[in-house]
C-alpha cells in the first residue's frame, strides 16, 4: 500500500516551460495544467530550461536538428552556424550529476534539446529526414540514468501512459529509500515481496525471473545483486499493464479471501472484475470493493502491496483505465 515517509514528495526534474515559465525562444511558455497543478501537490518539480541555462538567451534564435537522426548537431534555424551540440550535451551530463536524488523527469516533447522520440531531424537542404532524434540534452542527461523513469508531456494526457509513469515513479523513490537505509538481502526480498502483484500486472514473467536473481543473493551480496535486480524491476514496470493482467491480479488477490467472505460478496467481486475486465468499470471499481473487503478481513501480505495503492488515491489514476 502506499505509505510514504511524513511529508515526503519524490523529487522531479521538468522541462520548465511547462510548469508556466516563460522561457521558450519566442519569450512563451508551454503550461502543462497537468504539471503545474494537478501533480504539483505531490511532487517536488526541478525546472530545467538547457537552452536558457548554456545563456542563448530569451528570446533567442530557434535551434533545430540537422543530419544523422542517431547523432544529429543542434543549429540555429536562422544562421546554421550557430551550433549549440556540445554546449547542450555537456549541460546533460553536468545537470545528471548535479540532480542525482530526483526520481523521474519530464521533457518537453518535439524539442531539439528536450525531446525524448520524434523529434525532428532535418537533411542540409532543409528537408525533414523520415526518422526522428531525441534531443541533445535529453540524449545526454538519459545516458546518466538509463533506469530513471523518463516521459514527455504530452504521452501523459493518456490516462495508461501517466499511470504507468507515476508507478515507476513512485518505485525508484521507494528504491531510494532503501539504498538510503543500507541495501540488505532482507530488505531486497521484502521489497520484491511487496512488488509482486505490481510486476504481475505489468510484467508477469518478470517477478519469478527477479524473484530467482534475489534467490541467488548470498548473505553480503546485496550491493552486488541491488542495482542489477532494480535496473530489471524498472524496465519490467515499464511495460504498461492491461485490462487482461489487471484482470488476473485482482482474481489472484480475491483468492485471499475466499474462506473469509460470504457466498454474495464472492459473487459481486466476480462480477466486478468480469465488468472491469470487458470496459464496462475503470479499474477502481473492482479495486475499491477489494480494499473494503481486505479492511474488513485483514490479510497480512496482501496489506503490504504495493499494487493495491503505488501513488495517493487523491491523484485518481486508476478511475480513467
Amino acid at each position: 500500500m502506499f505509505d510514504p515517509p511524513a511529508g515526503h514528495k519524490p523529487k522531479i526534474a521538468i522541462s520548465a516551460c511547462l510548469m508556466g515559465v516563460e522561457v521558450r525562444f519566442n519569450g512563451g511558455h508551454k503550461e502543462s495544467r497537468l504539471c503545474s497543478h494537478a501533480l504539483a501537490e505531490h511532487f517536488d518539480f526541478i525546472p530545467v530550461c538547457p537552452e536558457v541555462a548554456i545563456g542563448m538567451g530569451i528570446p533567442r534564435e530557434p535551434i533545430r536538428l540537422v543530419g544523422d537522426p542517431a547523432r544529429p548537431q543542434a543549429v540555429g534555424s536562422v544562421n546554421p552556424d550557430l551550433n549549440v551540440t556540445q554546449l547542450l550535451a555537456d549541460y546533460g551530463r553536468s545537470m545528471a550529476t548535479q540532480l542525482d536524488d530526483i526520481s523521474g523527469y519530464i521533457f518537453m516533447h518535439k524539442s531539439p534539446s528536450c525531446g525524448l522520440e520524434r523529434v525532428k531531424v532535418y537533411r542540409d537542404n532543409g528537408a525533414p529526414q523520415k526518422d526522428g532524434g531525441r534531443g541533445i540534452y535529453a540524449q545526454a542527461f538519459c545516458a546518466q540514468y538509463p533506469d530513471l523513469p523518463v516521459e514527455e508531456d504530452g504521452r501523459l494526457c493518456d490516462a495508461v501512459l501517466r499511470e504507468n509513469f507515476l508507478v515507476r515513479v513512485y518505485a525508484y523513490s521507494d528504491y531510494q529509500a532503501l539504498c538510503a537505509q543500507g541495501l540488505t538481502r532482507r530488505g531486497l526480498m521484502e521489497f520484491h515481496s511487496r512488488y509482486k502483484y505490481q510486476l504481475m500486472a505489468n510484467n508477469p514473467l518478470q517477478y519469478k525471473v527477479l524473484g530467482k536473481l534475489l534467490g541467488s543473493m548470498g548473505r553480503s551480496d546485496a550491493n552486488d545483486v541491488g542495482p542489477a535486480y532494480f535496473s530489471q524491476l524498472m524496465a519490467a514496470l515499464k511495460r504498461c499493464a492491461t485490462r487482461g493482467t489487471h484482470t488476473n491480479v485482482l482474481l489472484h488477490l480475491s483468492g485471499y479471501l475466499k474462506q473469509a467472505i460470504s457466498t454474495d460478496d464472492k459473487q459481486e467481486v466476480q462480477q466486478l472484475i468480469t465488468q472491469y475486465r470487458e470496459g464496462i468499470v475503470p479499474l477502481v471499481v473492482p479495486l475499491t470493493l477489494l480494499k473494503h473487503l481486505f479492511r474488513l478481513h485483514p490479510d497480512p501480505y496482501v496489506s503490504q502491496q504495493v499494487y493495491l495503492q503505488p501513488h495517493p488515491e487523491n491523484l485518481s489514476l486508476r478511475n480513467a483505465i
